[in-house]
């Protein structure tokens, strides 16, 4: 499994699709922030639009584009100059998921909605690593064609009444996340901490044996040999491109991977405390409760009650 694979799997999180928005120039999308570990996204099926966020504006999407915000802050999505903005409402009757419309006589544009949720997003480093806005435009990139075809079926789908159209939306938008993540680690210029272990060849052995055996009693000298480099070039290079130290990071590789087993309620705390690196118990639970603020065994009854 690659880097960024094991990465989406020790932090999983859920996906939504929940409105699609069919406008007539000029509108106004408004969307006030939400909790930390909500992400928000919108997926410009057809026609244009213009973004405010975090400071910005004026920032032009057109199809194919989709942008998301990783710490849930307000934003403006809006088209057409001057005119009266026509009113939105829901279209009656069955769907697949919620249609909003106006009567705007100005060119088109359609959205797909949704939010990404994280879990335990406290401690979650791949969504503190994130920016403000990932902002992915995927028109006239053949190397996305994963990303396009997804789109693609998305609108199909949701445009549709056919038999089982929900569950396909649900595993579609699923995927969803991985490919934009990965669309947009290829097409920054410049990606932060953790994503940037994800670019560096260099760092590449010691990050995928975390990744692939955390429970290993990995030192320094283990983690700079894997890479051809002494434990001081190592660690100075390793700080400067994740942010962090080799040890923070492994400790964190090691309560994903404990708070994901103990999700699944297959294992007891303390099998998985071992399973993680870690040969004493009473350890690995106040490492666990300093990453999560809760210990291990209300963390599996917290777990438990989401899943009810």
């Amino acid at each position: 499994m690659d880097a960024l694979s094991r990465l989406l799997s020790l932090y999983p999180l859920s996906t939504t699709l929940d409105v699609r928005c069919h406008f007539g120039a000029p509108w106004v999308l408004e969307h006030a922030a939400v909790a930390s570990g909500i992400a928000p996204y919108h997926l410009v099926v057809s026609g244009t639009a213009w973004l405010d966020a975090e400071g910005q504006t004026g920032i032009a999407l057109a199809a194919g584009d989709i942008v998301v915000f990783p710490k849930g802050s307000a934003h403006r999505l809006y088209t057409g100059a001057g005119g009266d903005l026509m009113p939105q409402r829901h279209l009656p009757g069955p769907q697949v998921i919620a249609n909003v419309v106006n009567d705007g006589s100005g060119a088109p544009t359609d959205i797909l909605c949704g939010q990404f949720e994280f879990n335990s997003d406290s401690a979650n480093p791949l969504l503190l690593a994130l920016p403000d806005i990932v902002l992915v435009r995927s028109s006239g990139r053949p190397d996305f064609s994963g990303l396009q075809a997804l789109s693609g079926m998305l609108r199909q789908e949701t445009d549709s009444q056919r038999a089982g159209a929900s569950a396909v939306v649900a595993q579609l938008s699923s995927a969803l996340f991985a490919l934009v993540l990965r669309a947009w680690l290829e097409q920054a210029e410049a990606v932060p901490g953790l994503f940037a272990l994800l670019a560096d060849q260099r760092l590449q052995a010691a990050l995928q044996g975390m990744l692939a055996a955390p429970e290993k009693p990995w030192t320094l000298q283990d983690m700079a040999s894997a890479c051809h480099m002494s434990r001081a070039t190592f660690a100075r290079v390793f700080q400067r491109v994740a942010g962090m130290t080799p040890a923070a990071l492994l400790m964190q590789t090691r309560m994903a991977q404990a708070a994901v087993w103990l999700a699944q309620g297959k294992r007891t705390v303390a099998d998985i405390g071992e399973a993680v690196g870690y040969q004493s118990e009473a350890a690995s639970n106040r490492v666990f409760k300093r990453c999560f603020a809760v210990g291990p065994g209300q963390y599996r009854r917290n777990a438990r009650a989401d899943n009810a």
